[in-house]
C-alpha cells in the first residue's frame, strides 16, 4: 500500500489564544510541527500538543523559529551563528521538557527560508538538532526545503526529508510564491486534495504559471492556521483513502 506523511504546523498559541483548531487537526494529520516558543507556543500549549499527539497517534516534530513572537516568526533576523544555535536549542529543550518525544525538526517561517539558502543559518540550525540527536542517542531527521539545509543536515550524518506544501503556490523554479503575492495561498479543499493526489501519484505540482514542479516530497504540509485548514485536511485524507494511500509518519 502506498503511504505519505501529512504534517501541519500546530500548537501555535499566541498570548494564550490558539491560532488553529488543534483538536480537529491532530485527528487528521500524521505529523505535527509543534511551536516551541520562538514565534508562538508556551508551556501549556506544548503540553496540550503532547497529549493530543499521544491520543491520536501523531508524531511530534519541533518547529523552532527566530525569536520573533511579535512577527510570528515571519520577520528575517540577523543573528550570529552561536546565538541562533542557542535559540534553536532552547526551543527544542522546551518542547522536550513538555514531554514530547521529538521525532524530527522543521524550522518555521523566516528561519525556514533562511536555513534553506544561507549556509550559516543552515549550519546553526543543524548543529542544535545534532546536539539533541546525540542526547537522544538516535538520528533526528530534519524536514524542510532548500539545498543548504539539506547539505548541512547530511554533512552531520542526519536524514533530510523534503516536503511539499498543499496550500501554498509555487513558482516555476520550485520556490514558494511570497505571501501577499497573487496565487500565494490555496484554500479550496477540492483543489488541495487534487494536488495531494497528483503529488502522490505523479510527484508533480502545477506552478502558478502552469509549469510543472517535481518536489520529491516525503511529506505533505498544510498550515494549521489557515481558515480552511480543517476542511482541506479532511478533504486530503478522504481523497488519499479513496486512492488507497495510507497517511503515515515516516519517522
Amino acid at each position: 500500500m502506498r503511504a505519505i506523511d501529512l504534517n501541519a504546523d500546530l500548537g501555535e498559541t499566541v498570548d494564550g489564544v490558539p491560532t488553529a483548531d488543534d483538536e480537529a487537526m491532530f485527528a487528521v494529520v500524521s505529523s505535527a510541527n509543534v511551536a516551541c516558543g520562538g514565534h508562538a507556543g508556551d508551556d501549556l500549549s506544548m503540553r496540550d500538543s503532547v497529549a493530543r499527539a499521544q491520543r491520536h497517534g501523531v508524531a511530534i516534530g519541533a518547529h523552532p523559529s527566530y525569536p520573533d513572537r511579535p512577527g510570528f516568526g515571519r520577520a528575517a533576523m540577523t543573528m550570529d551563528a552561536e546565538g541562533l544555535r542557542e535559540s534553536v536549542a532552547q526551543q527544542l529543550a522546551a518542547l522536550g521538557a513538555a514531554g514530547a518525544d521529538i521525532r524530527y525538526v522543521k524550522p518555521h517561517g523566516a528561519l525556514y527560508h533562511a536555513a534553506g539558502i544561507h549556509p550559516t543559518a543552515a549550519a546553526a540550525v543543524v548543529a542544535a538538532v545534532a546536539d539533541l540527536a546525540a542526547d537522544l542517542g538516535r538520528p533526528l531527521p530534519v524536514l524542510g526545503l532548500g539545498d543548504e539545509l539539506a547539505r548541512a543536515t547530511r554533512a552531520v550524518g542526519l536524514p533530510f526529508l523534503r516536503e511539499a506544501f498543499l496550500d501554498r503556490g509555487y513558482t516555476a523554479s520550485g520556490a514558494l510564491v511570497p505571501r501577499g503575492a497573487p496565487g500565494a495561498l490555496l484554500s479550496d479543499p477540492d483543489a488541495v486534495a487534487d494536488r495531494a493526489l497528483r503529488l502522490v501519484e505523479h510527484g508533480e505540482i502545477v506552478a502558478v504559471d502552469g509549469a510543472i514542479v517535481s518536489p520529491d516530497a516525503a511529506s505533505l504540509c498544510l498550515h494549521g492556521d489557515s481558515p480552511a485548514a480543517v476542511a482541506m485536511a479532511r478533504a486530503v485524507r478522504a481523497a488519499l483513502a479513496a486512492a488507497a494511500v495510507e497517511v503515515r509518519a515516516p519517522w
